[in-house]
């Protein structure tokens, strides 16, 4: 009793401590709320959560969109222009990006916010975005352009990637696979953009500026998602973080490109079919001339640079990752390829046998499900809307829709929605499953769904069947693997493995 009495006098006499104390316990409290959704404060709104969480955000948004039922209104702190409705909902989704697309154009906040993708697909809207897409779809489509990937991926196949995991198997030396896999398809992309080869994946690994400033760029755009407005703003007018950042990349990515471009026009030849020489021969439908001309050059192949090297990296460092820890999945894999092996004599499988690879490609879908190269998507509504799910949206408040989270919802997948489970996409008569771009939202959704899912799906096919049968990839003692804070879902910290060759073959 004299305690408890000495403790009341005490807080009598100061009674800013009891203030404090309180403070403290409805704080802690209301940080551990049981329903696990983050509180929105008075003033600061979610910043609180938003700083805890900053490490993982992709399992936070999972977990909470969990508990909220697939959506959940995030309050930005005082001086944000506007709240942010975090969704992993497929109605919300096919309202969003299909029924009511043109009233979620990119906007002027968003462009702003994006403005080293310049006027590039990504960031475009209407007509402009409309031709672009039209050029691409048009090229994408074209037989001696088809061929021409396909020829130049194998080459890159047999000539680069199998002897350097060659080397690698022989030496025992461990390697980042998704190093790796990230200057594989850096190569292969500027081959098919810019009709180049610049050697990114050559023995001893070469530093390339211009691949190191995509890293950068991408890092920091996702920060600007995250970042409170008024603390960019100062950033931006100190030059200081990312923003500094960013300006240097920029110059190093501007410069590169640029170098590039004019290569190419000094050894543009009428059987070339990379992207960018079709450019070059449309400018009089483009309407562009000098400096405008080569911003549209820069915006347009910097777009398809990241949507050609980054997604696709992506998604076969965490397939080949999956591999290793289901090895039934990679058994069933081999068995398919042995199987189906490419035409006699050929060392590679043509795009006709890559199409009958049933279980290869679900289990590439099944990766993809779970781990989607671009995690999520940024929305504004031009006018007021609510969606399906009955939150409003306008001005003051935009959309997030988690791809990540999306994977991994019960409501959307089922009770296994955590498994690697290939099988899911199949049929009982082992066809290939079809799911709604709503729901399986790797490639996005609606009218900006993915040009190049086919080729993506080529691309990573004819990967694997060169090296699983050759190599067996087992991830180094002790690796940690977590997703990258960045507009691409990398790992953090790559994923380090030792390759060994399989005895069959070896």
């Amino acid at each position: 009793m004299e305690v408890a009495s000495w403790f009341l006098g005490f807080l009598g006499r100061y009674p800013e401590l009891m203030v404090s104390l309180a403070c403290f316990l409805l704080l802690f409290h209301r940080l551990n709320r049981r329903d696990g959704l983050p509180t929105n404060w008075p003033v600061i709104g979610a910043l609180p959560a938003i700083t805890i969480n900053a490490g993982r955000v992709h399992e936070w948004v999972t977990e909470f969109l969990c508990a909220a039922g697939l959506s959940y209104v995030i309050e930005g702190p005082w001086g944000s222009p506007v709240d942010v409705v975090v969704t992993a909902d497929p109605a919300n989704v096919a309202h969003v990006f299909t029924t009511n697309f043109a009233n979620y154009p990119k906007g002027k906040e968003f462009t702003a916010l994006f403005d080293v993708l310049g006027g590039g697909i990504f960031n475009a809207d209407g007509e402009w975005w409309a031709f672009q897409r039209r050029k691409a779809h048009a090229l994408l489509s074209d037989a001696r352009f088809r061929a021409a990937v396909a020829a130049s991926t194998a080459r890159k196949l047999r000539e680069g990637l199998v002897p350097l995991l060659d080397g690698l198997a022989a030496s025992g030396a461990t390697v980042d696979m998704q190093d790796v896999f990230v200057r594989l398809t850096f190569d292969l992309t500027a081959m098919f953009v810019f009709g180049v080869d610049p050697g990114c994946l050559a023995p001893g690994f070469p530093f390339v500026p211009f691949a190191a400033a995509m890293d950068t760029i991408e890092e920091v755009l996702f920060y600007r998602h995250v970042t409170p407005v008024p603390w960019l703003r100062l950033q931006k007018y100190l030059k200081i973080g990312h923003n500094k950042r960013m300006g240097k990349a920029r110059r190093v990515l501007d410069a590169s490109i640029a170098e590039l471009i004019s290569l190419r026009r000094e050894r543009a030849g009428a059987d070339d079919a990379d992207l960018l020489t079709s450019y070059l021969a449309c400018q009089d439908e483009v309407g562009k001339s000098g400096a405008e001309f080569d911003r549209f050059l820069r915006d347009t192949t910097f777009n398809l640079m990241v949507a050609g090297r980054d997604t696709t990296s992506s998604a076969l460092t965490w397939f080949f990752w999956l591999l290793t820890k289901h090895p039934d999945v990679e058994a069933k894999i081999l068995d398919e390829l042995r199987a189906h092996p490419p035409s006699s004599g050929a060392d590679h499988h043509t795009a006709a046998e890559l199409k009958r690879l049933v279980y290869l490609h679900a289990a590439l879908s099944e990766s993809l499900r779970l781990y989607p190269p671009v995690p999520f998507e940024h929305k504004a509504a031009a006018r007021p809307d609510t969606l399906p799910s009955g939150t409003p949206v306008g001005p003051s408040r935009r959309v997030i829709v988690s791809f990540y989270a999306m994977g991994r919802m019960e409501a959307v997948w089922g009770k296994d929605c955590l498994e690697f489970r290939p099988e899911r996409w199949l049929t009982a008569a082992g066809r290939l499953r079809h799911e709604p771009s709503y729901k399986f939202v790797a490639f996005n959704v609606g009218p900006r769904t993915c040009l190049g899912r086919d080729l993506a799906y080529a691309q990573m096919k004819a990967v694997v069947a060169a090296v699983l049968p050759r190599f067996r990839v087992e991830v180094d003692a002790g690796a940690v693997v977590r997703p990258k804070l960045s507009i691409i879902l990398h790992m953090k910290d790559g994923l380090k493995v030792r390759v060994h060759k399989r005895e069959e073959i070896a």
